[in-house]
């Protein structure tokens, strides 16, 4: 990985004062050890008017593995080969993130005793990435960028010059040029920035993490535009970290707004209001309704079709009574936040022999998810387009037939409750569908007649008497008398 940093100056005032600001000396190559390989800082260039501050990341990826023990991108079960083969060494990512942190701590918190008041006053800078990875692509690259002061330029990189009909690469080279931010500005942007792009992180995002966004996003990121996605990215996408981010952030806009501190507005809720119980997020009420119905069915061995991050997984490994539990998911990416919330690499080998993640496509029959007593579908069917819908339904309770399904779904009806939702507007960008109650039954009874089942509808949330609950529940069983025909017919 490399980055470059480059200011110019003057006689009286030289650009290599750049070499004060970061603690490094234009005249000496230095190299720093990290957790996974080793920093080299050097200038190619320090004259007093040009002066070019490199940082080299040489990157050790089997150590990055062994460390690792198979977390973070690539790190996937069933990826192996990704762990030692991929764009760690050379792409832009949370790895120099964190090398510029400790390389650079001091520059990044703007303490210079040497050059003061450089430390604190604008600096004409340049900064380029040759290979940075931009999930997004050159368009959010500048939405990021822009509104905090720079001027971007984001070229995509091809995927093959030899082939230019193969298209773009996920990849941009970045030039970002101001006169108008600190170096400290500038690091702090590149910090968080950077993993955000990315949109993944080395390392497991812990609580502490929240912190080091606020601190290194102090000034600029409580106004920013995209503050929603680079918190959530920032935070790996883990739905408390960002809640409580994005409270704090709005304590410190409203403190700014107000010319007061942080402290104040906190405060400013009596003791009254904070023994006010909060309502229960819908997301808990559903799981806890989902963990009824299985309690219920009397199930042991239990399918997560769409586990997603693995929230109901880890929910369901908390009770004994559940001697197997499978996580199924399209999306690698999210099978590799579930492993990291379940705390795979450091479980008990007794709890990890209840618990698989494999990747799988609802679309498709799978062999592997015959001969389970239960399977949640929880605010999946939703985000298959219509027309797939017949093949998800034949997958699930024509090939893999568990005795019991669940499916959760939203209502459309109560969308109108929500004050936030615009009119006309589904609840989630993917959802490619939302039912009414009636199109929901009508769906699930179809669906239990043509399969053998049968199917009981609960309401999960609020049950609003004019427009219903805010999530629907089918309780799908399949019958004692297709049980005994198969047998007989088997006999």
């Amino acid at each position: 990985m490399f980055l470059t940093i480059t200011t110019t100056g003057t006689r009286e005032r030289p650009a290599t004062d750049l070499g004060f600001l970061l603690h490094k000396h234009p005249e000496k190559s230095q190299a720093f050890s990290t957790s996974y390989g080793t920093a080299h800082v050097l200038y190619p260039e320090a004259d007093a008017e040009r002066c070019t501050a490199a940082l080299l990341l040489e990157v050790d990826a089997v150590a990055l593995v062994r460390r690792g023990k198979g977390k973070g991108r690539g790190g996937a079960p069933d990826a192996a080969l990704a762990q030692y083969v991929n764009d760690r060494p050379y792409a832009a990512s949370s790895l120099l993130a964190v090398a510029l942190s400790g390389v650079f701590s001091s520059a990044m918190r703007g303490v210079c005793n040497a050059r003061p008041e450089r430390a604190a006053e604008p600096l004409p800078l340049r900064i380029e990435v040759p290979a940075l990875p931009a999930r997004g692509g050159p368009e959010l690259v500048r939405r990021l960028f822009k509104p905090l002061g720079w001027t971007v330029t984001a070229e995509p990189v091809p995927l093959d010059t030899e082939f230019p009909q193969w298209g773009d690469s996920r990849y941009v080279r970045l030039v970002l040029e101001s006169d108008a931010l600190t170096l400290a500005e500038a690091l702090r942007h590149l910090y968080v920035l950077l993993p955000v792009l990315d949109d993944a992180k080395h390392y497991w995002v812990s609580s502490d993490e929240v912190d080091k966004l606020l601190r290194a996003g102090e000034g600029w990121l409580p106004d920013h535009p995209e503050q929603k996605l680079i918190t959530s990215r920032y935070l790996s996408r883990r739905w408390s970290l960002t809640r409580e981010a994005m409270e704090r952030l709005e304590l410190v806009r409203l403190a700014e707004a107000d010319d007061s501190e942080v402290e104040d507005i906190d405060n400013a809720v009596g003791a009254e209001g904070e023994t006010e119980e909060k309502p229960t997020p819908l997301a808990v009420q559903r799981r806890d309704a989902i963990l009824a119905a299985l309690k219920a069915s009397g199930a042991a061995r239990v399918l997560d079709l769409g586990c997603g991050q693995g929230q109901l997984v880890q929910a369901l490994l908390k009770d004994p009574a559940y001697t197997e539990i499978v996580g199924v998911d399209v999306s690698m990416r999210a099978l590799t936040i579930a492993g990291r919330r379940l705390k795979l690499d450091r479980m008990g080998e007794r709890q990890a022999s209840r618990v698989k993640l494999f990747q799988g496509s609802l679309a498709y029959t799978d062999g592997r998810l015959k001969g389970y007593d239960a399977a949640v579908l929880s605010e999946v069917v939703e985000h298959v387009d219509l027309p797939r819908l017949p093949a998800l339904e034949y997958a699930v309770f024509g090939s893999a037939r568990p005795r019991t399904v669940l499916v959760t779904t939203p209502n459309v009806e109560y969308n109108v409750r929500w004050e936030s939702l615009p009119a006309g507007h589904v609840r989630h960008g993917d959802h490619r569908f939302e039912w009414t109650r009636e199109e929901f039954r009508a769906w699930a009874d179809a669906v239990a007649e043509r399969h053998g089942y049968g199917v009981e509808f609960v309401p999960v949330g609020p049950d609003d008497p004019e427009v219903g609950p805010p999530t629907q529940m089918a309780v799908f069983s399949m019958r004692t008398d297709v049980n005994d025909e198969k047998e007989a017919k088997a006999a």
